[in-house]
């Protein structure tokens, strides 16, 4: 008796530990690259956007520079709050450039992460970290993708890596928040934009006109819980 309970108890003890290691095995890594800046072909994956599209003077480029520890992005520009002499938009502010990825090839499915994080050298402004998910949310006219929004902050100086959870990214309707109550649905990533705006921002950060600087070496999505 002693002898087959000995051999019931190794046998559950082999079929937890294989359940336990198939387990490990299905869950995705810690972290998870979506972009890298260290490429032409890279940089080709995103277009730019300003407020000269609708009559503004702002305008944005986006490189790839070598330095060392590798090549990396460069998101640069200069913000204006002019607005063009005879434009046929009536709009009430301008001061904004942004870059924005080109959509994925179907979905990113991030809803094993819980935070976006992005590896930045900036200039002391603040910008802002959008996200597009498939179009769910019922707003009045509404045709585009879904956004949500978070600013990141950017210091002067050395690079940084920001963490953004994404409970903290806001649903936005052309910048403005439409119901901080909705949840997004991280398994149906469409794209991804980093932008700045010459006003607004949080406390702190550099604003108002001029140039703008943001060098970008990975966004990446983790998963610290």
């Amino acid at each position: 008796m002693s002898r087959f309970r000995s051999l019931l108890q190794a046998s559950l003890y082999a079929t937890k530990k294989a359940l336990t290691w198939n387990v490990e095995d299905l869950m995705p890594p810690s972290e998870k690259y979506i972009f890298r800046f260290g490429s032409k072909e890279e940089i080709k994956k995103w277009h730019l956007y300003s407020d000269s599209e609708y009559g503004g003077l702002s305008s944005a480029s986006l490189e790839v520079t070598d330095e060392e520890g590798g090549s990396k992005g460069v998101f640069s520009g200069n913000l204006s709050l002019d607005v063009m002499e005879g434009s046929r938009w009536n709009i009430k502010r301008s001061g904004f450039c942004g870059m924005r990825s080109k959509k994925f090839d179907g979905f990113i499915d991030l809803d094993s992460y819980d935070t976006i994080a992005l590896k930045l050298k900036g200039d002391g402004r603040c910008y802002i970290s959008t996200i597009y998910t498939e179009n769910w949310v019922n707003s009045p006219g509404q045709q585009e993708d879904n956004s949500w929004q978070a600013f990141v902050y950017v210091p002067t100086g050395n690079w940084y890596i920001a963490k953004i959870p994404l409970a903290r990214y806001l649903p936005t309707w052309r910048g403005n928040v439409i119901d901080a109550s909705l949840e997004m649905n991280p398994s149906r990533i469409l794209g991804m934009s980093l932008s700045v705006n010459a006003e607004g921002g949080v406390p702190g950060a550099k604003s108002g006109p001029g140039d703008f600087k943001v060098e970008i070496d990975w966004i990446k999505a983790l998963r610290t819980e």
